[in-house]
């Protein structure tokens, strides 16, 4: 390795950790705002009926006959009898030691366990629809980019509009009928085997396949339009060989940039697929406690999102430059 080439990558690696670092602020911000959207509500956990679904939940139904006191009891454990600036305070300070807390509508579990052992299920939702969609998406949008007006460039153009505009429920309502209820191929809700996993990873994984498609296809037409692709088809080299060493490359340097607003999108698409197929993952649990008022839980939950996809932004800016030197002194300089 040269001197040049280990300068570069130390300059990239102070640059990952300036932009790691600036996630601090911006947890904190958003911790912030959250927290004081949930107490301007007045939501009270203890006032609030529990969603359908979830077991082991510890809130009072409403008209439950227990005496007042009770509930002051509850409330006195929990801290919630303190100003909200005191809870504030507190909870930033179990935040500094990763303890997000106990939740207040779970009994015997805290938000850290919840995060232990729903995180992987959705964690695997993700990758599997975010590998599904880069691995079909890629030669996909090639093939529509080389046969440009073909009749199978015109069909994926129509199935790539039609799944970013309807909406997500529409997709996993409609192939959860279809698959589950009328052809009977796959069980209608759960994630205890590969059978139960088809049909939510090809529907949160839809979006993030149109888009990489509609992205690559267009870059892929810019690029073989371009002066130096022009030239080297002049010079004989087959199309092949162009498209490879010309074409190819650049025109996947944009996709570098799309994993953070990619993941950012599948997890708004997780809270729905995880409550259509009734997977047990951090989608369902962060629903419901945002319906009851479970601060530490939401709080937790939105933490745990935020990093990932501020992570997710970080290894993709780090992918553009050492794809594209070009961009290397502008991720630098910002």
């Amino acid at each position: 390795m040269t001197g040049s080439s280990i300068e570069a990558t130390a300059e990239v690696l102070q640059y990952a950790l300036r932009r790691l670092l600036w996630t601090v602020p911006v947890l904190l911000v958003c911790t912030t705002l959250l927290f004081g959207l949930m107490h301007v509500g007045g939501g009270n956990f203890l006032r609030h009926p529990p969603p359908a679904g979830l077991s082991n939940v510890a809130w009072v139904k409403y008209g439950d006959p227990k005496p007042e006191s009770i509930s002051e009891n509850i409330e006195r454990r929990l801290g919630l009898d303190r100003p909200w600036y005191d809870q504030y305070l507190r909870y930033l300070g179990s935040l500094a030691r990763l303890d997000f807390g106990p939740t207040f509508t779970f009994a015997n579990r805290s938000v850290n366990s919840i995060l232990r052992e729903q995180g992987p299920i959705t964690l695997e939702l993700a990758l599997l629809a975010l590998g599904w969609a880069v691995a079909l998406g890629i030669p996909v949008g090639v093939m529509a980019a080389l046969r440009r007006g073909s009749l199978l460039d015109r069909a994926i153009t129509v199935l790539t509009a039609t799944a970013m505009g309807l909406p997500i429920f529409f997709f996993g309502t409609v192939l959860a009928w279809l698959f589950s209820v009328k052809l009977g191929l796959v069980p209608p809700f759960g994630w205890s085997s590969w059978r139960t996993k088809v049909v939510p990873v090809l529907v949160l994984g839809l979006l993030p396949f149109s888009q990489i498609v509609r992205v690559l296809r267009f870059e892929m037409l810019e690029v073989l339009g371009r002066e130096h692709v022009l030239v080297a088809r002049a010079k004989g080299l087959r199309h092949g060989r162009v498209v490879q060493a010309h074409v190819l490359r650049p025109a996947l340097i944009p996709l570098a940039s799309m994993p953070g607003p990619l993941l950012g999108q599948l997890v708004a698409g997780l809270f729905v697929v995880e409550w259509i197929f009734s997977i047990p993952g951090l989608g369902r649990y962060f629903i419901a406690a945002a319906e009851v008022g479970d601060y530490p839980l939401t709080l937790g939950l939105t933490i745990a999102l935020t990093a990932m996809i501020a992570v997710a932004n970080v290894l993709s800016d780090i992918a553009l430059a050492a794809l594209d030197p070009r961009l290397r002194d502008t991720l630098l300089d910002g």
